[in-house]
């Protein structure tokens, strides 16, 4: 490393450097950002955690479970069979409501059913007093661009 001190000759004054050296600030910078490099995976730690894995699981239906179907006209069938009245609907629910251990209700609805008429079921359920109730659909078969 060599050092200008001042001009060669004896007689002048000597003159300011006017340029500054990068050189050391280029490798400070360099160093501090390998160390920063090094060091930012071992800051960054997360708890290592085993992830569920996500499985869609067909609902198991059970002999017990009351299947209550609503067509596309509205029309409710318990059990396969059409029920002729609203008021026919909650002696039925009623009926399984008393029993031990209750069963569950599951609602299968056409998609082009009125959400009113999905509704009334519903609320024929909860008058009945049937807890749990549930809904059945179409398991996605990875269909692209459907409506539902």
């Amino acid at each position: 490393m060599a050092m200008s001190v001042g001009p060669v000759s004896g007689g002048e004054e000597p003159s300011v450097m006017a340029t500054i050296n990068t050189t050391p600030l280029v490798d400070v910078m360099l160093v501090l950002l390998i160390i920063f490099l090094i060091t930012i995976p071992v800051i960054t730690k997360t708890v290592n955690v085993a992830l569920p894995k996500a499985v869609n699981i067909p609902t198991q239906t059970k002999p017990e479970n009351i299947t209550v179907a609503v067509d596309r006209d509205g029309k409710v069938y318990w059990k396969n069979k059409s029920v002729a009245s609203r008021e026919d609907l909650l002696a039925l629910v009623k009926q399984a409501a008393v029993q031990k251990p209750q069963p569950e209700i599951h609602i299968r609805a056409d998609k082009e059913t009125r959400f009113e008429a999905v509704g009334r079921v519903i609320y024929m359920i909860q008058r009945g007093g049937v807890v749990k109730v549930g809904f059945l659909t179409e398991p996605d078969r990875g269909v692209r661009g459907s409506r539902y």
